[in-house]
C-alpha cells in the first residue's frame, strides 16, 4: 500500500505547499514550513468525522432574513469581576464569544485567568478550566498563593479533545478556559500537538461548541520570540477577540491590550499591578505613569494621549546631545522611529534648529508603545526642550498631529483629553486649533492654548 502523500504547511499563515521551501511565499516568513499529513481543509484526516459532542451533526438548518434575527445576545455582557478586563472586552464576556489571550511566558496569563474564573464562579456561574500546560496540583498551588483555596472553579487536566468532550457535556460551563490551545490535540488529526492542523482543527471545534451552546470560550495561546501569537494566522481570524497581556518583566504593571474585538473597541487597554495576591486593577493609570516624573527637567513633557477610548497622561522624554561618532544615534523606545526622523526634519525646516549630527534618544515612560498621530506635538516639544536646554512648565500638557508643512492638525476626543488633564491637576494644555464650527468644553481651572503650526507651538511652550 502506498504511503500517504504529505504536504508542507506554514506555521505562520497556514499556507500549503507540495514541497519544502526555506521561505513561505505567502507571508514571506523563513523556516516556518513543516511536514504534515494532508487534511480535508477542516483539520480532519481523510475518512474521519468530527469528535462527538464537540462539532458537526445536528438537525438541518434554515436561513433567516435579517428582520427575523434576534438582535440581542442572550444574557448580554456578563461581568468578569475585574473592571479592567471588562473594559477591554467591551463590557464583559458575551455568551458564545471566543477569546484568544496571548503573552510572554511568566507574564501572568494563568494568574489573570484563575482570578477571572474565581470571580465568575463565586458569582454563581459554572466555569471549567482545562489545563494542558500544568498539572492540577500546580494550579492548586497557584490558587493557594492567590488566596483562592476554596474557589468553586472546576479543573480538568487533559490534552485530548475527545476526552474533554464528555466532561464539557456534563458540566455545561458558562465559561470554558483552555490553557493552552497549542497543547490540545485531536485523535482525528494525524499530526503532533501544536502543529498547524491540530491547532486549527481543535480551535474550530471549540468555536463550534461556543456558538451552538452559548458557552464563552477563552483560549490561551503561546507567543513567538517576536511577540506574536504562535500558530497559524488564521487562528486569530477565527476567534472574536484577541488580547495580549504585556509587561517588561521589571515593572509590576501589566497591560491587557485588545488587538481585535468584534464586540468593542480595538486597541483598548486595561492596566493592572502585579502583587503577591495576583493582579490588581489600576484605577488611576495617569497618576501611575507620572508618579516618578522629573518635573522641571529639560527634555520631558506630558502627552495627553488616548488608548482605545481611555484618555491617559504619559511622560515623553528626549535627550538630544553631541554625537561622538560619525553616525549619530537615533533611538526611539515606545514609538515609531521613522516618525521621529520625520519630525526632526520638520523642526529643522520650519524652526531652524539644526539637529543633524546630534544623537537623539526618545522614550515613552512606563513601557507603553504609542502610535497615535497626536503624539507628534509632545515629541517635538521634548526634543526642543532638550536641545535648547529649557524645561517646560510641569503643569503643561501637549498633544496634536504635525504635518510636513509644519501645521498642527486636530485630533479626536479633545474633550476627554482636556478633562483628564484637569483631573490630574494640570493647568495648561497646548493643542491644535479647533476646526471651524467645532467647540469643546474646557474644564474649570484649565487654560487651553490653541496653536496653528510648529512655530506657534514652540512659542507657546515657554510663554
Amino acid at each position: 500500500m502506498a504511503s500517504p502523500r504529505t504536504v508542507y504547511v506554514c506555521g505562520s499563515c497556514g499556507a500549503h505547499f507540495p514541497k519544502w521551501m526555506g521561505r513561505c511565499t505567502t507571508c514571506q516568513a523563513w523556516n516556518t514550513l513543516v511536514e504534515e499529513a494532508p487534511d480535508d481543509g477542516l483539520g480532519l484526516a481523510p475518512g474521519r468525522g468530527a469528535a462527538p459532542g464537540v462539532a458537526g451533526g445536528g438537525a438541518p438548518v434554515q436561513a433567516q432574513t435579517l428582520a427575523e434575527v434576534d438582535g440581542e445576545v442572550a444574557g448580554g455582557h456578563q461581568s468578569t469581576g475585574l473592571a479592567e478586563v471588562d473594559r477591554v472586552l467591551g463590557g464583559g464576556l458575551l455568551p458564545g464569544a471566543v477569546v484568544l489571550l496571548g503573552g510572554d511566558p511568566g507574564i501572568g496569563k494563568s494568574t489573570l485567568v484563575l482570578q477571572l474564573l474565581h470571580h465568575i464562579a463565586t458569582a454563581g456561574r459554572r466555569v471549567l478550566y482545562v489545563t494542558g500546560e500544568e498539572s492540577a496540583a500546580q494550579i492548586r498551588s497557584r490558587a493557594e498563593r492567590l488566596g483562592l483555596n476554596d474557589s468553586p472553579v472546576q479543573l480538568l487536566a487533559e490534552v485530548t479533545l475527545e476526552r474533554m468532550a464528555p466532561e464539557i457535556e456534563r458540566t455545561t460551563p458558562h465559561l470554558l478556559v483552555v490553557d493552552s490551545i497549542q497543547t490540545v490535540r485531536s485523535e482525528t488529526v494525524e499530526s503532533a500537538a501544536g502543529s498547524v492542523s491540530q491547532v486549527r482543527a481543535c480551535a474550530a471545534r471549540l468555536i463550534h461548541l461556543a456558538k451552538t451552546r452559548d458557552t464563552a470560550v477563552l483560549l490561551i495561546g503561546h507567543v513567538t520570540k517576536e511577540g506574536a501569537l504562535a500558530g497559524p494566522r488564521t487562528l486569530e481570524h477565527m476567534v472574536d477577540v484577541v488580547l495580549y497581556l504585556e509587561g517588561d518583566g521589571v515593572r509590576a504593571q501589566r497591560i491587557l491590550r485588545s488587538v481585535k474585538n468584534r464586540f468593542g473597541t480595538v486597541n483598548e487597554i486595561g492596566l493592572f499591578r502585579m502583587t503577591a495576591g495576583g493582579l490588581v486593577d489600576v484605577d488611576n493609570p495617569s497618576a501611575l505613569f507620572l508618579q516618578e516624573r522629573a518635573a522641571g527637567a529639560p527634555g520631558t513633557v506630558v502627552f495627553a494621549g488616548l488608548e482605545g477610548t481611555r484618555p491617559l497622561l504619559i511622560e515623553v522624554q528626549a535627550l538630544v546631545g553631541d554625537s561622538s561618532t560619525a553616525y549619530p544615534t537615533r533611538t526611539a523606545a515606545g514609538m515609531d522611529g521613522t516618525r521621529v526622523a520625520l519630525l526632526q526634519a520638520v523642526i529643522e525646516k520650519h524652526l531652524g534648529d539644526v539637529l543633524t549630527g546630534l544623537d537623539i534618544y526618545l522614550n515613552i515612560v512606563g513601557g507603553l508603545r504609542l502610535s497615535e498621530p497626536a503624539l507628534d506635538a509632545a515629541v517635538v516639544a521634548a526634543m526642543l526642550s532638550s536641545f535648547r536646554k529649557r524645561p517646560i512648565a510641569p503643569n503643561t500638557a501637549v498633544f496634536g498631529e504635525i504635518g510636513l508643512t509644519g501645521e498642527l492638525r486636530g485630533v479626536s476626543f479633545t474633550t476627554e483629553r482636556l478633562t483628564e488633564a484637569a483631573r490630574q491637576g494640570f493647568r495648561r494644555v497646548v493643542m491644535p486649533r479647533l476646526p471651524k464650527g467645532e467647540t469643546v468644553t474646557t474644564p474649570k481651572g484649565l487654560s487651553v492654548v490653541p496653536v496653528a503650526d510648529i512655530a506657534a507651538l514652540a512659542e507657546a511652550l515657554w510663554e
